[in-house]
């Protein structure tokens, strides 16, 4: 028979009894998920990378498969989106892996760790070395499939009341820093704080911390930290290329169509290339207004990194030591940072170095 006969005679009911047309059942998929967001709506940048992830899931499906997104608190707080994820309370979440350090430290690698890879480093490890596969076993304990969704660049190192000249600057330092880097922190005497972005800017405004460190200059300037504490210092060796991740639910996962699987994916790689397009084309002009307007930029002292790295050297022995899963994501992502260490400032840097130092 025909396929266009059998169809219309069999009608719908007939089809779905049947299992003949998996296609036109997929076809027809109404699917509702609910993405919780660990980011402020006011930063378009990084809370946006989940409405063009969802605006492109609906494009794609004719509106048939619609994601919600919600701003921290609407649904669950900042930092309840992998609990959330997890117990299946909603879908989906967009948010960092190292807020969630203290249940397992390997968390902190989805997203950036103290003096590791830059973003092109991270995106070639997840998508061509083995970081999304190991990832992928770590997180399946958690009941969550994580998606790379958006990546920040290397960051800035923050903003400071007093200027940092010296590690002993950093004794008694009460610093909001996200997540895994407090630890190498309080190693060198400061004070680590765990504070969701959209609570930062009153906190440092009434002296509950001394400095914070954000992402970069379009964000921070958003979010007004130049007011209140003006030496902005850099880099940011906590996170050579911060990686924001989709954490989806496993159930809500396998439940999608093939199809709907692949424009998960897709939307999702779209989404994650785009933030980091939008922050490269929005920070330098953002910098130039932030000088303009009193920030104070100023590059960490050769003694600061050394003592900064030394720190973090004695936190990654430590987890070795104590941590299977991290020792196991660890190992392989040194070797892939290792090797990228050896190629990218060869080419890339030597390139960078040189025409920035031309006067085109």
């Amino acid at each position: 028979m025909e396929r266009r006969k059998f169809i219309k005679s069999a009608g719908i009911a007939g089809i779905l009894a049947s299992g003949t047309a998996p296609a036109i059942v997929n076809a027809q998929e109404q699917v509702r998920w609910r993405l919780t967001s660990s980011f402020p709506k006011a930063l378009d940048t990084i809370h946006g990378a989940a409405d063009v992830f969802a605006k492109l899931v609906s494009d794609a499906t004719g509106g048939k498969f619609q994601v919600s997104v919600h701003a921290p608190g609407e649904l669950v707080p900042a930092f309840g989106v992998v609990d959330a994820v997890q117990q299946g309370t909603v879908e989906c979440g967009h948010t960092c892996g190292y807020y969630f350090f203290g249940k397992d430290e390997t968390f902190a690698i989805d997203t950036a760790i103290p003096f590791g890879m830059n973003s092109r480093s991270l995106t070639a490890w997840f998508y061509d070395g083995n970081g999304l596969k190991l990832m992928r076993e770590f997180f399946a304990g958690y009941n969550i499939v994580n998606f790379p969704m958006g990546n920040s660049g290397a960051q800035m190192g923050g903003w400071y009341r007093k200027e940092i000249k010296t590690p002993a600057d950093l004794n008694g330092l009460k610093m909001r820093i996200g997540g895994f880097a407090g630890r190498v922190v309080s190693k060198l005497g400061g004070v680590p704080q765990n504070i969701p972005g959209g609570e930062i800017y009153q906190a440092l405004e009434r002296g509950t911390i001394d400095a914070t460190e954000w992402v970069g200059p379009y964000d921070d300037l958003k979010l007004g930290f130049h007011k209140v504490a003006p030496f902005y210092y850099y880099p940011g060796w906590w996170e050579g290329g911060a990686q924001i991740s989709l954490y989806v639910n496993d159930k809500a996962y396998n439940a999608l169509s093939p199809e709907y699987k692949t424009i998960v994916q897709i939307a999702a790689s779209h989404a994650h290339v785009n933030m980091q397009a939008m922050y490269d084309a929005r920070n330098p002009t953002a910098l130039k207004q932030l000088i303009a307007e009193g920030a104070k930029l100023q590059r960490f002292p050769r003694e600061v990194m050394d003592a900064a790295l030394k720190a973090r050297n004695e936190v990654y022995k430590e987890l070795n030591d104590t941590n299977a899963n991290w020792r196991k994501v660890f190992a392989d992502y040194e070797r892939f940072m290792r090797d990228q260490y050896q190629w990218i400032p060869l080419a890339d840097g030597s390139y960078d170095q040189y025409m920035a130092a031309q006067k085109l």
